[in-house]
């Protein structure tokens, strides 16, 4: 099977990927590198190494359940008490949640449209949220896939081009992965890197949208070899944007250039591309809030949908009420507020410290032998997966005991 054939057949892998690249992510790895130059890079190839392992189970428990993550919650606890708690979990962090990061979604976009035409970053934030909303509107699986196909693409393009133009050091590059290293004053970085990468929400969406990409009349042994290849593809797709921009940020941090936002990383670009930099770097931020604009909404009414014991259905009305309200507080929010790069790091950061939470629910799930049978895990899988939630859950309480005081 040749290398474009592969491509052509991604799909849900790429609205994970396009979940987590992201304005958050963009503004996120570039903080990061121009703070703290190659250090943060470990983080970045760790993200994308746990997000694989635990999307790969996501996408396991869908297509051989046939359910997705909130529906298996809901029958894994036999305690109602439990079973409510988690049911509110589910809805408070992610749902609820997601309203929050559209709104930075929505400006990203918004604000890529307003460098390209002058217009507006306001007017262009209705523009884009309407896009969405038709795109969701029309109900088709097949068209939101082969949309984010070409933006994820874009954004590729766009960012690893930056990058080659930048000149990183290779050696510098390198040390940056390994050994891992935690700078002075860089924790919350790290989480926010992890947070806008292993995307907790992402974990409910992997699981319904394998259904729509692989029926059950595939043999269940080819749809999930077909979805652990494009799991894999389209994620290290997703992280070799974010390590392009962090790599990119860094290149500047060694010439002394202090960037405090990705816009002051297109005016960088300058000496090199001219007049077209901003127009060049906007056309990326324009593709990684467009992608995450549609897919944070998804997640929002999949992860509802399957907690509440609803369909999953992209044309059912309550469905649709989920993602359409999630993309209403989005508009207003990036309409009248603003989202500075604090904000939007914080954000980041409390999503890698929901993260041990929610892998340890899909954990509890992935070792049902009851519901998955011989695909349930294994002690491989298991092993990956804690390791994941260990680290995770090492650097936000460590970064908790560091707020409150505990550690000198």
């Amino acid at each position: 099977m040749s290398v474009l054939h592969r491509l052509r057949n991604l799909g849900p892998g790429l609205l994970v990927a396009a979940a987590f690249i992201g304005p958050g992510t963009v503004t996120t790895a570039t903080v990061a590198g121009a703070q703290f130059g190659y250090a943060l890079l470990w983080a970045v190839v760790f993200s994308v190494i746990a997000t694989i392992v635990l999307q790969e189970m996501s996408a396991r428990l869908g297509l051989v359940s046939r359910e997705g993550l909130g529906e298996a919650l809901r029958t894994t606890f036999s305690n109602r008490f439990v079973r409510v708690l988690c049911v509110g979990l589910v809805i408070g962090a992610i749902a609820f949640g997601n309203a929050a990061f559209q709104a930075g979604n929505i400006t990203g976009a918004a604000i890529g449209l307003e460098a390209m035409t002058n217009v507006s970053a306001k007017l262009w934030a209705v523009v884009v949220s309407l896009a969405a909303f038709i795109l969701l509107a029309y109900g088709a699986y097949k068209w939101i896939e082969r949309v984010l196909m070409v933006l994820v693409g874009l954004m590729s393009i766009v960012f690893v081009t930056t990058m080659i133009i930048a000149r990183p050091s290779l050696s510098d590059v390198v040390a940056g992965v390994f050994p891992p290293r935690i700078p002075d004053g860089s924790l919350l970085t790290i989480l926010a890197l992890i947070g806008t990468t292993v995307v907790p929400y992402n974990l409910f969406l992997h699981a319904s949208a394998v259904q729509e990409k692989w029926s059950q009349q595939v043999p269940i042994d080819e749809a999930l070899k077909a979805s652990r290849l494009d799991t894999v593809l389209a994620i290290s797709l997703g992280g070799l944007v974010t390590l392009a921009i962090v790599v990119t940020a860094a290149t500047f941090f060694a010439r002394g250039t202090i960037i405090q936002s990705a816009a002051m990383m297109a005016e960088q670009l300058e000496p090199v591309l001219g007049p077209a930099a901003k127009y060049f770097f906007a056309g990326g931020l324009l593709a990684a809030g467009l992608t995450s604009a549609i897919t944070a909404p998804l997640a929002a009414a999949y992860a509802t949908a399957g907690a509440l014991g609803w369909r999953r259905d992209l044309k059912d009305p309550r469905f649709r009420a989920v993602w359409a309200a999630i993309l209403v507080v989005g508009v207003v929010v990036a309409v009248v507020g603003r989202k500075p790069v604090a904000a939007i790091l914080f954000a980041q950061a409390a999503n890698g410290l929901l993260l041990p939470l929610i892998a340890v629910f899909l954990l509890i799930v992935l070792n049902r032998t009851d519901l998955l049978g011989k695909y349930s895990n294994g002690v491989a899988a298991n092993l990956a997966g804690g390791a994941v939630v260990l680290v995770a859950a090492g650097l936000g309480a460590y970064k908790l005991l560091d707020v409150v005081g505990v550690l000198p």
